[in-house]
């Protein structure tokens, strides 16, 4: 079951989707402590699972969904030399078993996912979780479990509820049935309302390396280079969800038309970024517009940490010399204020519907400013 889709909507179909993806990398001391937690008997009725977008957080929160309502590993445990069952080591179910084939349908009666719903006035995904989104759960743990087992919540992500849905979700904490189980995937746990967090027990997933994302990317897109798997992993910053989303968007493709652009400051190269301007106003380029404001943002963080640190944080060979140039325009302080300035002005230009062209041509003409 999945609350916030919109009917007739068609359903995932990706198979790196979480509910789909029987793997995980990455992440075995996470794995462990569920299962550890799980095998205590002191389950607690809410876990947050937090860290950086992208790394297998809803992936890890599906499995351990799939493995509580296939009945806690009791299928994959056997038999020890002695006669006692083995304690299971995994929280991995096959593909192919029955709850797994449902999960990944989306027709699991003792299952329900809780994600941003699609807004038909707007005609795309509303960019928050609703309180009539929320108000599901209520509902669905009230009801007895279908299978004799667990009832389980998946919200993803928990930090995209709005402050009503943050309120409604509070109540079912504040009272939660027996054996029902809340996931909430979590980018950034802070953002949680206080009285959320201090009611869910806290797990915390780390970034993968680079070498890791870059082996990963390369199991799902095999026509890359090693090289470019690399670069990828380094612009996704350990995460293997981002990293196929760049990979997807020809990403590295337009990373490198920016940097390029980046190298013509400060008098910036004006047939060149028009030419871009144009490419990302276009009525269908919404993912490279989305691509590009986003790895601007990004090129920009890196080059004031690299910066505040004495060092450089580059993803294509040789770009540090054109963060340490870019930086040295100006005082830190000033390229923290661009950062800012930048992100502000690509939230107004979602929230308002700017045009596209005119908001990179002004981004672009902000740093041509502070390079002087």
């Amino acid at each position: 079951m999945a609350a916030g889709a919109a009917q007739g909507e068609e359903t995932e179909v990706d198979p790196r989707a979480p509910r789909r993806n029987p793997d995980l990398f990455g992440h075995a001391v996470a794995e462990q402590s569920l299962l550890q937690t799980a095998a205590s008997g002191r389950l607690p009725h809410a876990i947050i699972l937090g860290g950086p977008r992208g790394i297998g957080k809803a992936t890890l929160a599906f499995r351990f969904a799939r493995w509580l309502l296939a009945g806690a590993g009791a299928a994959d445990a056997g038999p020890s030399l002695f006669g006692e069952v083995a304690a299971p080591t995994s929280l991995r179910v096959e593909p192919d078993h029955p709850v797994a084939r449902r999960i990944s349908a989306g027709g699991h009666a003792d299952l329900l996912t809780v994600e941003r719903g699609y807004d038909p006035k707007r005609k795309k995904m509303r960019g928050e979780i609703v309180v009539d989104d929320v108000r599901e759960i209520s509902s669905f743990l009230r009801l007895t479990s279908a299978e004799g087992g667990w009832r389980i919540v998946i919200i993803d992500s928990a930090d995209e509820m709005n402050r009503n849905a943050a309120n409604a979700l509070l109540k079912v904490l504040e009272e939660p049935p027996r054996q029902a189980l809340l996931l909430l995937v979590c980018h950034a746990p802070g953002r949680l309302l206080p009285t959320i967090r201090s009611r869910c027990r806290k797990l915390n997933l780390q970034a993968l390396a680079s070498d890791e994302v870059a082996r990963l990317l390369l199991d799902h897109r095999p026509d890359l280079s090693g090289e470019d798997a690399l670069v990828l992993a380094r612009m996704a910053d350990g995460s293997i969800g981002r990293a196929l989303e760049l990979a997807d968007a020809e990403g590295l493709v337009l990373y490198r038309e920016m940097v390029g652009l980046l190298e013509t400051l400060p008098r910036l190269d004006g047939v060149r970024l028009h030419r871009l301007a144009d490419a990302a106003a276009r009525g269908e380029a919404d993912e490279l517009y989305r691509t590009l404001t986003d790895l601007l943002i990004d090129f920009l963080a890196r080059m004031v940490a690299g910066a505040a640190e004495g060092g450089v944080r580059e993803v294509l060979p040789g770009e540090g010399v054109l963060m340490r140039r870019l930086s040295g325009f100006g005082r830190l302080d000033q390229w923290v204020e661009v950062w800012e300035n930048l992100r502000a002005l690509f939230g107004r230009a979602d929230a308002v519907n700017l045009d596209r062209k005119q908001v990179v041509l002004d981004a672009f003409l902000t740093l041509g400013a502070a390079a002087r």
